[in-house]
C-alpha cells in the first residue's frame, strides 16, 4: 500500500513534508517519493501522523460490557484515529491480580488496535492494601492506577509511590479529595446552584495535586496527574516540574473545550469527575497545554448506557465518551484558534503520551510499525453516531473541524471500522 502526496508529520522528529509513504508487511517501508503501481490511497490534502495514543480509557471489560467491551472500544478508537490505548483498572473484578491482567491482555491480542492495560494500586480499589507491583509489572501492567477513586490516605499514596519508584512504573492518579466532594460531577458554582446542589469545588482537586506533587518530589516516583480541571492545579504541576519532580499531567478534550455552562445545555452528558469548571480554569488548561506543563491529551473515555444517563442528575453516573471526537476537538478548540500548532497537538496526542508511559508507539518512521492516522485538519463534520456501544457525549449533534479519513493499524487500513 502506498499513500501518495500526503503531508507527513511526525512530532517525535519534527518531520513535516509532503511526500509518499509505502507500507509493507505491517511496517513503514519507506517515506519519500515512491514508484507508481500497486494499491494506493490519494493523500492529497490530508495529514499523515502517528496513530494517536490515549493513555486513559475505560472499556468496561470485564464486568460491565453492556456499556462497552474490548471490541467496541477498539472500534471507537479506530473511528477517532487512535491506534494505542491504556485501559484503566476499575473493571469488575478490578485488575488487581495477575490472572485478571493476563486474561485482558490475551483477549486484546485479536483487537485491531494495541491495548495496554493498567493495574490497580490497591487490592479491590480499597485505598488500603497495595497490590503486588512487581508481579503485575512483570505480567505486563502498563501503569498503576485506582482511577475513579482517589488515594485519600496520604500514607498509602506515599507507599504506592515508593513501590512505583522501585518498579520504575508510572503511578496515574485521580485527584479529588472525598472530604470536599459534596456533590460529585458538577462544579461548585453557578451550575451546581441551578441544580440545587453544592457541587465539587476545585479545592478537592487542588489539595491532592499539591500533596502528590510534593510526595513525588520526595520519593522520585513517576507521578501522572489525570484529567486536570483546575487553574491552580495547572500552576502546581508547573511549580513541581520546576522543582525537579517527575510529574506529568493530562487534559481531556472536554476540559479544554467546555465550561460549567455546558451543564444546563447537556444535563448528565456534561456530568463528569472532575467536573467542568469556569472559563478561567479552561483557559489555564489551554495555556498549560501550550507551554508544555500539560504534555498529554487523554480522553477518559467513559461509556455509560442511555438508561443510566437518563437518571436524575444526582443519580446518573459521571463520565462521557471521547475517543471519536478527541482529535477534532483539539483541532477545533486548540489549533484553529492558535492555542497550539498542529505539530504541538500531535505531540500531545501521540509522541508525548507514548514517551511518558514508555510505550512503543507515537512515532512515524521508516522500519517502524505502521500505525498512522490520515485526516483533513479543516474539514467540517457533524457528530451523528459513534462506533462505541454508548453515546453519552455533549458533542453529539455538534459540528467540529478536522475529520479522520483513514487509520492504518499494524499495516491494516481502515475507513471508520471497515477494513479496506
Amino acid at each position: 500500500m502506498t499513500i501518495r502526496e500526503v503531508r507527513v508529520m511526525d512530532p517525535s522528529t519534527g518531520r513535516d513534508e509532503v511526500t509518499d509513504i509505502v507500507i509493507e508487511n505491517g511496517r513503514v517501508a519507506s517515506i519519500g517519493p515512491a514508484p507508481g503501481g500497486g494499491r494506493s490511497i490519494n493523500g492529497r490534502g490530508l495529514v499523515a501522523a502517528p496513530g494517536l495514543v490515549d493513555v486513559h480509557v475505560h472499556f468496561r471489560d470485564p464486568g460491565q460490557t453492556y456499556k462497552e467491551d474490548l471490541e467496541t472500544g477498539a472500534c471507537a478508537a479506530l473511528c477517532g484515529g487512535v491506534t494505542a490505548v491504556v485501559c484503566m483498572a476499575n473493571t469488575r473484578p478490578p485488575v488487581d491480580s495477575v490472572d485478571t491482567l493476563r486474561d485482558i491482555l490475551t483477549r486484546a491480542q485479536r483487537l485491531p488496535v494495541r491495548l495496554y492495560q493498567a493495574a490497580a494500586v490497591t487490592k479491590g480499589l480499597s485505598g488500603r492494601e497495595l497490590c503486588d507491583f512487581e508481579a503485575l509489572r512483570a505480567a505486563g501492567a502498563a501503569c498503576f492506577t485506582d482511577d475513579g477513586i482517589p488515594l485519600a490516605d496520604g500514607s498509602v499514596a506515599f507507599a504506592a509511590m515508593c513501590e512505583a519508584a522501585k518498579a520504575d512504573a508510572v503511578l496515574s492518579l485521580h485527584e479529588e479529595d472525598p472530604a470536599f466532594l459534596w456533590d460529585a460531577g458538577v462544579n461548585a458554582g453557578k451550575a451546581a446552584r441551578a441544580l440545587g446542589l453544592r457541587g465539587a469545588p476545585a479545592v478537592a482537586e487542588d489539595a491532592l495535586v499539591a500533596r502528590d506533587c510534593m510526595l513525588a518530589l520526595h520519593t522520585g516516583a513517576r507521578v501522572h496527574i489525570q484529567h486536570v480541571s483546575s487553574a491552580l492545579s495547572v500552576e502546581m504541576v508547573r511549580a513541581a516540574k520546576r522543582l525537579g519532580a517527575r510529574v506529568s499531567a493530562e487534559a481531556t478534550p472536554h476540559h479544554f473545550s467546555l465550561t460549567e455552562d455546558a451543564v444546563p445545555l447537556h444535563g448528565t452528558n456534561a456530568k463528569m469527575n472532575p467536573p467542568l469548571r469556569t472559563a478561567k480554569d479552561r483557559d489555564a488548561i489551554r495555556q498549560g497545554l501550550s507551554d508544555g506543563t500539560i504534555e498529554i491529551i487523554a480522553t477518559d473515555h467513559a461509556p455509560h448506557a442511555a438508561k443510566e444517563k437518563a437518571l436524575p442528575f444526582e443519580q446518573a453516573p459521571s463520565g462521557i465518551i471521547g475517543l471519536e471526537t478527541s482529535l477534532s476537538l483539539g483541532l477545533t478548540h486548540l489549533v484553529h484558534p492558535g492555542v497550539l500548532t498542529l505539530m504541538q497537538l500531535l505531540e500531545r496526542m501521540s509522541a508525548g503520551p507514548a514517551r511518558v508511559f514508555g510505550l512503543d508507539a507515537g512515532k512515524l518512521r521508516e522500519g517502524g510499525i505502521a500505525d498512522l492516522v490520515l485526516f483533513d485538519p479543516s474539514e467540517e463534520w457533524q457528530v451523528k453516531s459513534f462506533g462505541s456501544k454508548s453515546s453519552n457525549s455533549p458533542f453529539l449533534g455538534g459540528v467540529l473541524r478536522g475529520r479522520v479519513h483513514y487509520v492504518v493499524s499494524g499495516g491494516a487500513v481502515y475507513a471508520g471500522t471497515t477494513r479496506i
